[in-house]
């Protein structure tokens, strides 16, 4: 007899926990990055049409895989492709967010550690000089970011061994209002900076003389890693949603969501940017590097208001790791307790063991283990750029095949339609489904090639 599985409430508890997924570092530290490499808002019109065009349909892809199995990842897969390809493909969606949760983490126990800096007003105390040698600073004491990255993920596995309800649920909830408000407000202040009109007028007027082959290539990748396509996440959450929820207004929430959230995003950091006189296209090193320096100039004329904003901007970008991170860690917990028998509390304890002990090896990579490579690269940009170059197209090319070619095309109406009761969605499936079969693969094996010409 199958063992009954935990729901998602109602369909504003599914766009919350897709969004937690989607809504994450991806949003506030890799996107307003790219802006500033390519042009700010021509890069924004064409990250738009990807994510509508192509990451929509991947999403979907994956949702209707999940829903239909109601089960995990290797199960789900292994429904469609019996036998050792299936355990190949439906292991490769588990072992990916856990690798990727191993240097992810990481990062999230930066954000912890600037988010407690901001607490104790070291921001605004310092000097532009001691500023501008933080991060170095902090990564050069190496145990540090290691007890940082352990806490982050403690507080990870402690949301998700509480269940689908009670823990993942319940968190978005109250989460993602929360980061919403926090990069408004952050925004605002951002937006009445002296100096923030030439920020404004970056990010809404066009200046396609910018854009490049590159430009397409870094929208395409972003919309891929921000909507967490891939990693078995969306097939992972979709097993928990009610035949009776629509799947296509859904995901399409969960990607306006998501693009809303990143163009606040944008508005709550360059226009920052051009107000302190710094170069847009700085590169990753904007979020962790440059903006400490922007509250500590602004904090010489207004200190309270500088040490403030500080504190919510970095709550934002911890609050942001978290949610995303929960979403990598409840993919392996659900195979572990479905797959093997584990109870949920043992399962997010061995996966904590595993991602904290890979997760330190990356974090030492900046510090004792800097001098260890792999193919030319530190532990922690292996770790990163397999993830997003390999693993994550690879399950995104796996999951379109499957939806569009391997699974019977009365399956896929039944769950996009809900068996045709919705009549908007059947109008629409034709098209659906030739995105599914024909456009997306075109647009996964263009990100393939163009990462390895």
């Amino acid at each position: 007899m199958k063992t009954p599985r935990e729901n998602f409430g109602g369909r504003m508890a599914v766009i919350m926990a897709f969004a937690g997924s989607a809504i994450g570092l991806g949003n506030i530290w890799r996107f307003p990055y790219l802006l500033g490499e390519n042009g700010g808002a021509a890069f924004i019109l064409i990250y738009v049409a990807f994510t509508l065009i192509l990451s929509l349909p991947i999403f979907l892809a994956e949702s209707v895989i999940g829903r239909s199995s109601e089960a995990n990842c290797r199960a789900a897969v292994g429904f469609l492709v019996p036998g050792r390809a299936g355990r190949i493909f439906g292991l490769l969606m588990v072992i990916t967010p856990i690798w990727i949760l191993s240097y992810y983490s990481v990062v999230g126990g930066w954000s912890l550690d600037y988010f407690l800096q901001a607490v104790q007003l070291k921001f605004i105390r310092a000097t532009p000089a001691e500023i501008s040698g933080n991060f170095g600073l902090f990564i050069a004491h190496p145990w540090v970011p290691v007890v940082c990255h352990l806490a982050f993920l403690a507080v990870t596995v402690g949301v998700v061994v509480s269940g689908v309800k009670g823990g993942i649920e319940r968190f978005c909830k109250w989460s993602i209002p929360t980061l919403f408000i926090l990069i408004v407000l952050i925004a605002v202040y951002s937006l009445t900076l002296p100096g923030s009109g030439k920020g404004i007028e970056y990010l809404i007027k066009p200046d396609f003389s910018k854009v490049t082959a590159h430009t397409f290539i870094d929208a395409l990748g972003q919309s891929f890693f921000s909507l967490s396509l891939g990693t078995g996440i969306i097939i992972t959450y979709s097993s928990y949603i009610k035949k009776s929820e629509n799947l296509l207004a859904a995901g399409g929430g969960t990607a306006l969501s998501d693009l809303f959230f990143a163009i606040l995003a944008g508005f709550a950091i360059i226009p920052a940017v051009f107000s302190a006189g710094i170069e847009p296209g700085t590169g990753p090193t904007l979020l962790f590097d440059t903006l400490p320096y922007i509250f500590s100039h602004l904090g010489q004329s207004a200190p309270v208001l500088s040490a403030v904003a500080a504190i919510l901007f970095f709550a934002a970008i911890f609050l942001a790791a978290l949610t995303s991170s929960v979403s990598l860690v409840e993919v392996g917990a659900t195979y572990l307790t479905e797959e093997k028998g584990m109870k949920r509390g043992w399962a997010c304890a061995l996966l904590f063991v595993i991602c904290g002990v890979a997760g330190t090896l990356c974090s030492l990579s900046f510090g004792p283990l800097s001098q260890v490579k792999i193919l030319g690269n530190s532990l922690f940009d292996f770790a990163d750029s397999a993830a997003s170059n390999i693993l994550m197209v690879l399950g995104s090319l796996v999951s379109v095949i499957l939806a569009g070619w391997v699974m019977p095309r009365s399956v896929l109406f039944r769950e996009l339609t809900n068996g045709g009761a919705l009549r908007t969605n059947a109008k629409l499936f034709p098209a659906l489904r030739f995105l599914i079969r024909y456009v997306t693969p075109v647009g996964i094996l263009v990100l393939v090639l163009s990462t390895v010409l």
